[in-house]
This record gives structure tokens, C-alpha cells and sequence, in this order.
């Protein structure tokens, strides 16, 4: 397999080329707009990139999504998605993009914190509006994005495990009243080297029920780019995330 890495002087770029290289996977051709020696060639835009290739992995930012799908949709290659901070009208290209390529999308490429989604999903239908939920997220300084992905990936389920009607609210600040039953309360915490931390919390009546993840380096992320690169080779153009990779994992 060959990929093209975006973003590949980043540091989820370098943890990206280092794997694949444990793996004997090759990376075709890099892009980014930093300059860094590597052992392949990089490119500051995507329109230089002649190399041919199986995979594109784009872990850059969200400003570059046009060219990222615009380079895929010319050349047919399917790519794995794993920027944050997309927009609505960025979502909706994704998904118009889709319908000419295989695109692989995820708030968080870890396969623990998919198992937490899928988890959080059935606390919230257990316990119900019995159970206030809380979600607290917690990463480096050097962070741009908040929330993060995975804090709204897992919002996202845990509001279909309640029936889809709830409402997100992003940190509390002043006179803001009583919590309402209605309520997903989201929260980002900066500092440090933290590599990525997620909590979700179902507070009750006497009783809390806490499920969370844990990142100890970015290994774990750059490992499930790979999986899903490996698994989206030779897919029919559609939109895929991880619940269609973890389908064969845990069914």
C-alpha cells in the first residue's frame, strides 16, 4: 500500500510515517507547508503531488479540505480524514465529495475511544433522563479546536442514546440558572503535553456513572489512520467512519 500523507511534518504526521515504516508501508509523498527532513518527498501543496498512490491520509487542518477532496475526486483515491474543526458547510462537502470517492471520517482514530462512543451510546438508553450527562475533554496547549472531535463524536451518541433531542452546551459562565434535563454539557480543558483525555459522566440521584479514555501518545492515533487506510483500500465511493471498521471487530 501507498499513501500520501498531509500534514506530514506535524507531529500526528511524523507518528503517521514512522508507523508505517514499523509496517512496511510506503509513504509515496508527503505535503505540508513547514519544511522538515524526511525520508520521502514533500511537497507544500498537493497540486505538486504526481506520485501515485492508494491511500491519502490528511492529517493536516480543516483549511485544507478543498484541495484534500479536490485532489481525491480528480485522481479517484480514497482518503482517510482525520482533521478536526470542520464546519457545517465543510460537512456537507465531505458528504457531496462521497458520492465520487471513498472517504473515511472520524472525530478520533483510536480504537478505545470508538469502543467508549459505542459505550457511552448504551449508557445513555440504560440510564436515560434520569441521569444528567457531562462530557469533559482535556488536551495540549497547543490545541486550536474546542471542543474537541471526539468531546462532539461523543455528544453526538450520547444524544441518539437519549432519542436525538438534547441540547449542547459548551461551558457554563454567570448566572446561568438550573441545569435543564435537556442539557449535554460539553467542556475543554488546555495544558500541558496532554496527549488526549475524555470523560463522560451520568450523574444520578446518589450515584455516578463515569466512563472514560486515556491516551498515553499519539501511537494509538497514527495506528488507526493505518487500519483505516488499509481498510478503506478498494472501497466503493461513500462516506465510511469507524463504526463500519469496528463492525467486523466486535459483531
Amino acid at each position: 500500500m501507498k499513501i500520501v500523507l498531509v500534514g506530514a511534518c506535524g507531529r500526528m504526521g511524523k507518528n503517521v510515517a514512522e508507523a508505517a515504516a514499523e509496517r512496511g508501508i510506503a509513504i509515496a509523498a508527503g505535503v505540508d507547508i513547514a519544511v522538515s527532513p524526511l525520508p520521502f518527498p514533500l511537497y507544500r501543496s498537493l497540486k505538486e503531488v504526481d506520485e501515485g498512490a492508494d491511500v491519502l491520509i490528511d492529517f493536516s487542518s480543516a483549511s485544507g479540505l478543498e484541495e484534500t477532496l479536490a485532489w481525491c475526486e480528480e485522481r479517484g483515491v480514497p482518503a482517510v480524514l482525520a482533521a478536526t474543526g470542520y464546519t457545517e458547510a465543510d460537512e456537507n462537502r465531505i458528504a457531496e465529495a462521497a458520492k465520487k470517492v471513498a472517504l473515511f471520517q472520524t472525530g478520533n482514530l483510536s480504537l478505545g475511544v470508538n469502543l467508549l462512543q459505542m459505550l457511552a451510546k448504551k449508557a445513555a438508553q440504560v440510564l436515560g433522563g434520569a441521569f444528567d450527562a457531562e462530557i469533559v475533554e482535556r488536551h495540549h496547549h497547543f490545541k486550536k479546536d474546542a471542543p474537541s472531535g471526539t468531546a462532539l463524536m461523543l455528544a453526538k451518541s450520547v444524544n441518539e442514546g437519549l432519542g436525538g433531542e438534547a441540547e449542547f452546551v459548551y461551558g457554563r459562565s454567570g448566572m446561568v440558572g438550573e441545569r435543564k434535563k435537556s442539557e449535554i454539557g460539553i467542556h475543554a480543558v488546555r495544558g500541558g503535553t496532554i496527549v488526549g483525555e475524555h470523560e463522560v459522566m451520568f450523574a444520578g440521584e446518589d450515584e455516578i456513572v463515569t466512563l472514560s479514555h486515556s491516551a498515553r501518545s499519539r501511537k494509538v492515533f497514527a495506528s488507526g489512520a493505518l487500519k483505516a487506510a488499509e481498510w478503506l483500500r478498494g472501497k466503493l465511493a461513500g462516506l465510511y467512519n469507524m463504526d463500519d471498521l469496528l463492525t467486523g471487530i466486535v459483531s
